[in-house]
């Protein structure tokens, strides 16, 4: 073993590519979308490198054209979780004791292979199986990917680095151990880097994982275990483990080697799996971390002052960017009566010019969400605004499950300040605006604080610097990510760590050497070169 001290290159973030046309990575996209969509595959359960069929299988389809089948994945259970289980234990002992650099090296190296060969493989597979455009893609799938192994690593070199100062005579060190056990991810269709980082962050500080991944977003997941695997990580350090929530979740939980879970999703399925874990605590080795991002109830409340039309365009793009379905995405407004006249006809215009449908085509701004469920909902909420006297529908407010599972972006005004869609998330491209006077400015933020038990993201806009400040601190608990004059969304790894409070989880920063602190344990060592020899203090003895 070296006695070096490596360190690992500098961060830098993966620049988008532009998708133009006549340019290289337009023309393999598109090779690479016809060939996929083509091509039906099998997704096994992968438990300690080896792929596993049980036979219960599901099925992945496109959301904007539900009638073309991509894969059968086979579905995990209580057997196959303890199967996992032992795999990781097995795989413990040998990934902890690796050096770190080593560990290092793998998830640098899945980075360039992402940036390189395997780019438009987890691009397409994020557009065909999760109908996202090439640009809500390529941000995703392939540039907060990268970002994600790039920066975690560095931040992984950074927390080892961090040592206690020493007292004459004394060495003071510090180890930061992986835990004891395996750590739980469980991982949302929204955004393949999440599904990308939630299990490898753990695993970067020398955890091993089983990995849920959720049901809509397997052939994604898929890919990205490929890619793992082919960038040298050994069997058993993340178990791919697709299928029911809780025919794979209790199992888990249940389990004496359940050290912590990384989660991404829904706030009453963080809660259950919460109180769940709190029942089981006598079982465990030790007390479990407890990482999770949920739900949101995202702002935006523009002062009298904002920028017409930089406030427009946050909206619309804020709102309807992947078919609104971000946890970020914004979902409710507060615009001041002065600027609603011009707000209003700029976004109505916008909205309605979007263009819906397949997001294989170029030109498309919005895609179909994400399956049946999720339109039932969403469309639910449009037909009780429409029918209610305290709102009006000014763009959009259609839809059409006939091929694929497609909502038109669609712009409420409501009177009321506390109205249903003001409060509730859902998760789908409908943006509700209240209209508030503009001498009750104070009395808007204290609603806006108030209205929603989320604190995800937020913005604000103004040109006024002292309404900045006003705002700002106004509503300094009710975002983890907070804009000012930008839109709630895009948060970038090493720039913005995101994360909220409240009921929107547990804010503890993906994309941030704070995340990475959650996956060690921490072993104090004291070294006493020469220690003393007698029992009497100094201060024992007569004058």
């Amino acid at each position: 073993m070296t006695n070096a001290r490596f360190h690992v290159p500098p961060p830098k973030n993966e620049p988008n590519l532009t998708y133009a046309p006549g340019t290289a990575e337009k023309a393999a996209l598109k090779a690479r979308l016809a060939a996929m969509s083509t091509t039906e595959i099998e997704i096994p359960v992968v438990v300690g490198g080896k792929a596993i069929h049980t036979g219960r299988l599901a099925e992945v389809r496109m959301p904007h054209r539900h009638g073309h089948l991509l894969a059968r994945f086979h579905q995990a259970g209580p057997a196959e979780v303890a199967l996992a289980a032992e795999a990781a234990r097995k795989a413990r002992r040998g990934w902890a004791a690796m050096d770190w650099t080593d560990r290092a090296a793998v998830f640098l190296k899945a980075a360039e292979l992402l940036a390189g060969p395997r780019r438009q493989v987890l691009n397409a597979a994020t557009v065909l199986g999760q109908s996202k455009t090439i640009f809500q893609a390529e941000i995703d799938s392939a540039c907060e990917t990268i970002d994600f192994w790039r920066w975690n690593v560095a931040f992984a070199q950074e927390i080892y680095g961090q040592q206690p100062v020493s007292s004459p005579g004394i060495w003071n060190r510090v180890e930061h151990r992986p835990l004891e056990g395996f750590v739980f991810a469980v991982t949302p269709f929204n955004f393949t880097a999440i599904a990308a980082n939630l299990p490898t962050a753990p695993a970067i500080m020398g955890n091993v994982v089983l990995w849920k991944p959720a049901s809509t977003a397997v052939l994604s997941g898929w890919h990205l275990l490929q890619l793992l695997q082919e960038a040298g990580l050994p069997p058993g350090v993340v178990n791919f483990l697709p299928g029911a929530g809780r025919d794979v979740g209790d199992p888990v939980l249940a389990h004496p080697d359940f050290a912590g879970i990384h989660f991404t999703g829904s706030t009453a399925v963080f809660q259950e799996m919460w109180r769940t874990m709190a029942t089981n605590l006598p079982r465990y080795r030790g007390y479990p971390r407890i990482v999770g991002e949920t739900g949101g109830k995202d702002f935006v409340f523009a002062h009298p002052s904002a920028q017409v039309d930089a406030l427009s365009t946050a909206l619309v793009r804020g709102a309807f960017e992947y078919q609104g379905q971000k946890c970020s995405a914004a979902s409710r407004a507060y615009v001041p009566r002065s600027l609603w006249p011009q707000v209003k006809d700029r976004i109505v215009a916008e909205t309605e010019a979007l263009r819906m449908g397949d997001p294989a085509n170029f030109q498309t701004f919005v895609g179909a969400v994400i399956d049946r469920k999720a339109f039932e909902s969403i469309t639910g909420y449009v037909e009780f605004a429409r029918k209610s006297p305290a709102a009006k529908i000014l763009a959009g407010g259609t839809s059409d499950a006939s091929e694929g599972w497609f909502v038109r972006p669609t712009i409420v005004e409501t009177t009321d300040p506390h109205f249903r869609l003001m409060e509730e998330e859902i998760f789908g491209p409908v943006l509700t605006v209240y209209v508030y006077p503009d001498d009750a400015l104070d009395e808007a933020l204290a609603t806006c604080d108030g209205t929603s038990p989320y604190a995800l993201t937020g913005a604000i806009f103004a040109q006024d610097r002292a309404a900045i400040v006003h705002m700002a601190k106004a509503l300094e608990n009710a975002a983890g990510n907070f804009y000012v004059n930008d839109k709630p969304t895009g948060a970038v790894v090493g720039n913005q760590p995101f994360g909220g409070a409240r009921a929107s989880g547990t804010n503890d920063k993906a994309g941030a050497m704070s995340n990475l602190m959650r996956w060690v344990s921490q072993r104090s060592i004291k070294e006493t070169f020469v220690p003393p020899t007698s029992v009497p203090y100094p201060h024992h003895e007569e004058p």
